[in-house]
């Protein structure tokens, strides 16, 4: 076989392979093989965009509630908690702008009630930081009524050092020194549960103090 017939037969053959090759391309599948079919996901078991909920469910939204297990809402006033002085029960100017913040959630909230929590640090006897944590909190109370708050609408309650950090000292006593504003909800009460011994629960009330007890340290 000469030359030009050797490349001929190339050709061919190469030909041969390339049609062989194209003719391997796979089918497209009709719509009605597709997942979504014909429609377009429209029939039965499929996914449509319309079906996806973008609205959270009730359910959920009140799962989400900021009150807790008390009727407590403790982080809607959580920045208006307001500080005293050592050894002090007096509202001072620098802590006033706080209560008003306060009334003004009061006024734009009818519904609200409102239990402000008194508290000492550490130092000293359980018995006089009730009694002081009593003074503070009605202390504040009767600011928010200067205000014009009506008095229904506030309830007191003493936790004297329950809470209080162990030994702190400085910057960290002081924190304990203060009165926190709580939401309450609807029907709830600011009475401390009956685990929490030797608090004041009696809205205004104030504990006897042991006759001669002394606040040594700080408070």
């Amino acid at each position: 076989m000469n030359l030009p017939s050797k490349r001929l037969c190339l050709i061919i053959a190469s030909a041969a392979i390339v049609l062989a090759g194209c003719s391997k391309k796979p089918v497209r599948p009709s719509p009605d093989q597709t997942a979504l079919g014909p429609a377009g996901g429209a029939g039965s078991g499929s996914l449509n965009p319309s079906d996806i909920p973008t609205t959270t469910p009730a359910s959920d939204l009140q799962a989400r509630s900021p009150f807790d297990a008390n009727g407590q809402d403790r982080a809607t006033l959580a920045a208006n908690a307001v500080y005293f002085n050592f050894d002090k029960s007096d509202i001072k100017p620098s802590e006033r702008p706080k209560l008003q913040a306060v009334k003004d959630f009061l006024d734009k909230n009818p519904g609200q009630h409102v239990l402000l929590e008194g508290h000492c640090d550490w130092h000293g006897t359980a018995e006089y930081n009730l009694a002081l944590g009593d003074r503070r909190a009605n202390a504040a109370k009767k600011y928010l009524l200067s205000l014009g708050v009506a008095a229904d609408r506030v309830e007191t309650v003493s936790k004297g050092s329950l809470e209080a950090a162990k030994d702190a000292q400085g910057d960290a006593a002081a924190k304990d020194r203060r009165v926190d504003a709580i939401v309450l909800q609807a029907g709830a009460s600011g009475a401390l549960p009956p685990a929490s011994t030797g608090a004041v629960t009696a809205p205004g009330a104030a504990p006897a103090a042991t006759p001669g007890a002394t606040r040594p340290g700080g408070l």
